[in-house]
């Protein structure tokens, strides 16, 4: 299997008809390439003709693109700018379009014209005012997936306050975490909502983590199911009864840099990491990337099946609403009451743009396929992707099996600092399975070795050699760690901790973490490398690769599986696959052990956690556990473990 062959090629009477292409010819363009190069050789000219194509309203106009302040890690953007990103997103030409459809778990359905949910945001904010929300207070969102989330975001930015959106799958401790780092005053959430037929008991989680955050006055309340629950009068307020005036409400004047969002990303050791952004950041590269990667246009609907504590819930929403689409936005899980749910969805709703990460597919292409053939799937147009690194066998089932090889899918890689991608494939080139065309425009990217030299067919570091706009500005009051964490290596360039291979052939692939990644015998091997192996062994489901110290090699690596039922012994198809991992990469890199477990540790939203895994084999601290899915999936490794004392 050649990795480095296309199998989609676009047709010149399809590329013609992208936004992409079209935005390339009006700026004098023919060649992706020469734009790249344009893009990134004069950034502040990228991003003028970006803001003006997408049509982003300025209350006040900007003097300068971009304004180095202290250092690049705090880059100024659209600097003397005023605007209010809601302000865009919900435009009143486009009234009676549709902006949101909403599905429940149960399968009720609603829809939102532009103008209702604008009527809706305006009802929500003039709550928050009459609570003493003022600009600058910070809100923790706590909600599932349902309209008030996407509600509560455009309130709280209309009126300049802070949204800090979280998984509707944490629990308290959490959630906690999130509030006390912001010092968030109020926390919305919702008495519960239903997953796989069962209540969720979202209020007594949310009452648990306001008793150790005493930053919080008011919590706000969305009756979902109408269910009993603690109710403290004193403190809570029912969201129906603080959205009572329907006066519509001017949105407040922002400079361009003033923060709308704080979003936590999760490591392995310390505190989440609250990253901040602006009103001119994410949401511009949010639409940017979607607009000019994924060809997103007006009245097209995406559907990412996502939460909104996940960077791609608030990118969904921006993404659409900017480009004067269409979001749907779902309550439930893709295989439930059925296999089919998400083929449902997309054909019910008429989806052209769906989003989906590795790990769902893995699991959906387990499924009888004649779920996924009873489904038209003629609307949509484009597969995206995100989340973590591909095997071939599931990439090969979602685009031959979904898309019938006719729809091509955007691999799409980037992060919650990012605001989107820093790797991406367009409509208006080929891909390669698993792989990325390379940068998307405006990211001056390289990869570099340990001594900062650019490389090519070789593992290195995926560096960025200039700022974009969506870069985080900063982490929540916490400078040093931001330096630390991206800057630190070499200056004023940023690290952005994924291990990447630029091909000679022009194509790009990630190989996983650069924290990430096992040096056997001189040699660097990114894990997927070796996971890749051993899913290709017939009962093996998903692999997951850590590197260890060993006395001879400096790093061996030791992996674990899940598999099908087999009537084979354990010790026996553990001997097994080390061989054939052993005869496909070479004896030099055959792993050390390899572990038969029921689960891999995950996050909610289907990353495998590599470092969580590494550590609970160690014995070493496990750091921040709040994204795991299932604290039973460590507890036997730990148990397996020959470092347990």
């Amino acid at each position: 299997m050649n990795m480095d062959q296309p199998v989609w090629m676009p047709q010149s009477a399809d590329i013609q008809r992208t936004r992409l292409y079209q935005w390339m010819q009006k700026l004098g363009f023919d060649s992706y390439d020469a734009f790249y190069k344009a893009s990134i050789r004069d950034i502040d000219w990228l991003w003028n003709e970006a803001v003006t194509d997408l049509g982003i309203e300025w209350l006040t106009p900007y003097q300068h693109v971009r304004k180095i302040g202290r250092r690049v890690p705090w880059t100024e953007w659209f600097v003397g700018g005023e605007l209010n990103i809601t302000s865009s997103c919900l435009d009143p030409v486009l009234q009676h379009q549709q902006a949101l459809i909403w599905e429940g778990e149960d399968g009720e359905v609603v829809s939102y014209t532009y103008a209702k949910l604008a009527k809706e945001v305006d009802r929500f904010a003039r709550g928050l005012r009459s609570i003493g929300i003022e600009r600058g207070d910070r809100i923790a969102i706590y909600l599932p997936m349902i309209v008030e989330n996407v509600v509560a975001m455009l309130a709280i930015a209309k009126i300049g306050a802070i949204f800090t959106p979280c998984f509707s799958g944490y629990g308290a401790d959490a959630v906690a975490t999130r509030i006390q780092s912001c010092e968030a005053k109020v926390l919305i959430t919702a008495d519960g909502f239903m997953r796989r037929g069962k209540i969720v008991k979202m209020k007594e989680e949310a009452d648990r983590a306001v008793i150790s955050s005493p930053s919080i006055e008011k919590v706000i309340v969305v009756k979902r199911l109408n269910r009993t629950c603690p109710w403290h009068d004193k403190r809570d307020i029912d969201w129906e009864q603080l959205s009572q005036d329907l006066k519509p409400l001017s949105a407040t004047v922002m400079n361009a840099s003033d923060p709308f969002m704080i979003i936590y990303t999760s490591g392995t050791t310390g505190k989440p990491k609250g990253t901040v952004h602006t009103h001119a950041g994410f949401p511009i590269k949010a639409a940017f990337d979607a607009a000019y990667g994924f060809d997103f246009k007006p009245k097209d609907i995406l559907f990412w099946f996502t939460d909104m504590g996940w960077m791609m819930g608030p990118w969904m929403v921006f993404a659409s609403l900017l480009n004067k689409g269409t979001m749907l936005i779902f309550e439930g899980t893709p295989d439930y009451p059925t296999p089919a749910r998400l083929w449902d969805l997309c054909e019910k709703h008429g989806v052209t743009h769906l989003g989906i990460s590795p790990t769902l597919i893995r699991s959906l292409m387990k499924q009888d396929e004649t779920y996924l053939q009873l489904h038209d799937l003629s609307k949509v147009r484009v597969l995206g992707s995100t989340g973590e690194t591909w095997n071939p066998d599931p990439w090969f089932w979602l685009f031959e099996r979904v898309g019938q090889k006719r729809i091509p899918i955007i691999n799409y890689s980037g992060g919650t600092e990012i605001s989107g991608g820093i790797l991406g494939n367009t409509l208006i080139q080929p891909i390669v399975p698993c792989g990325f065309s390379g940068p998307l425009p405006g990211m001056d990217v390289d990869v570099w070795d340990e001594s900062g030299n650019a490389v090519t067919d070789q593992v290195g570091e995926l560096v960025i050699k200039q700022p974009w706009v969506g870069m985080t500005n900063s982490f929540w009051k916490a400078d040093e760690r931001y330096v630390d964490t991206y800057w630190k290596r070499w200056p004023e360039i940023w690290v952005h901790g994924d291990w990447v291979v630029k091909a000679s052939t022009g194509y790009w692939y990630v190989t996983g973490r650069s924290d990430d990644t096992l040096k056997i015998a001189g040699k660097r091997l990114g894990p997927a490398e070796m996971e890749s192996v051993l899913v290709d062994y017939p009962i093996v489901l998903e692999a997951a690769t850590i590197g260890v110290p060993d006395r001879e090699k400096g790093e061996v690596a030791v992996c674990f599986v899940v598999i099908k039922e087999s009537k084979q012994a354990h010790l026996e198809l553990q001997s097994t696959l080390i061989q054939f991992v052993a005869e496909r990469l070479g004896k030099a890199l055959k792993p050390k052990q390899v572990y038969i477990i029921p689960e891999l540790p995950k996050t909610r939203n289907g990353k495998v956690l590599r470092r969580v895994l590494k550590n609970a084999y160690l014995g070493n601290d496990m750091g921040d556990l709040s994204s795991l899915e299932k604290i039973s999936t460590i507890d036997y490794v730990q148990q397996i473990s020959p470092y347990r004392t």
